[in-house]
């Protein structure tokens, strides 16, 4: 088959899913709800911050603040994407249609990463501009240095976080399985990493840690403990978690039977 119409084959897929879509409008109003949120107590605390978290107010990160909840159901819409044939035994069909086992993957992530990456930067303007709409005088504008790449920034890391979660649900072949570990990896896992000075060393160069730093603006924000590379530095630590993911994905593919 194809090339252009497995691309279709695996767009008719994800559309036809009420859960993918489902969580993707999640992850977009979880993210833009907790920003604001976020963004409100910013606005009404700026004068009780001590005068270092003054000094280092990051405005558009405080936009992005949303995102480490959002993040979790991107996740789950990159494990739901691989996973779900698997549990319904569509897997066959497909393979049997698509014999070419790298074509078919490889269609299906460029499909969903391809639809997350939208979704991810329209989540991330919307963000950006309540955020800033609601920190009015101490906001900031896209015209402002960096900013634009932290906006746009936002959205390539939240498609890359989907991206990853497909690598992973790939090599698991398992929703319960891919979900169980990645949701307590994200979320309790790299927070308590980086949460401890003796552990930040290596927490801060987990996929989350490393690739959010692109959406920062203001180096040491909030009186915060910089890292040892900048937002690019980051973000091309997170592709390697992300190539890595991919490729144990489709050797695992190649070598299993569906």
């Amino acid at each position: 088959m194809a090339f252009t119409a497995v691309l279709t084959s695996e767009w008719t897929k994800i559309r036809t899913v009420a859960s993918t879509s489902w969580t993707l409008a999640v992850a977009m109003i979880v993210t833009v709800g907790f920003g604001a949120l976020i963004s409100v107590a910013a606005a009404s605390g700026l004068d009780r911050m001590s005068a270092l978290e003054r000094a280092t107010f990051d405005p558009t990160l405080v936009s992005f603040t949303g995102m480490q909840f959002g993040q979790l159901a991107m996740i789950v819409f990159g494990v739901m994407v691989v996973s779900t044939e698997y549990s319904t035994g569509m897997i066959r069909t497909s393979l049997a249609a698509v014999p070419a086992r790298a074509g078919f993957l490889f269609g299906k992530l460029t499909v969903a990463t391809a639809l997350a990456l939208l979704v991810g930067l329209l989540t991330s303007f919307v963000s950006f501009f309540v955020g800033q709409a609601i920190l009015g005088d101490h906001g900031t504008g896209l015209g402002a240095e960096n900013v634009l790449r932290a906006v746009i920034g936002a959205g390539v890391y939240m498609a890359l976080l989907a991206l990853f979660s497909m690598g992973v649900a790939a090599m698991l072949r398992s929703s319960v399985a891919s979900i169980s570990i990645l949701i307590p990896f994200f979320l309790i896992v790299s927070n308590a990493l980086n949460a401890f000075e003796a552990t930040r060393t290596y927490g801060q160069y987990l996929p989350d840690a490393a690739g959010s730093k692109i959406v920062q603006v203001v180096p040491d924000a909030f009186g915060g403990t910089d890292a040892p590379y900048g937002p690019w530095g980051g973000l091309g630590i997170m592709l390697l978690w992300v190539a890595a993911s991919v490729l144990g994905g489709y050797l695992v593919l190649r070598k299993r039977d569906a």
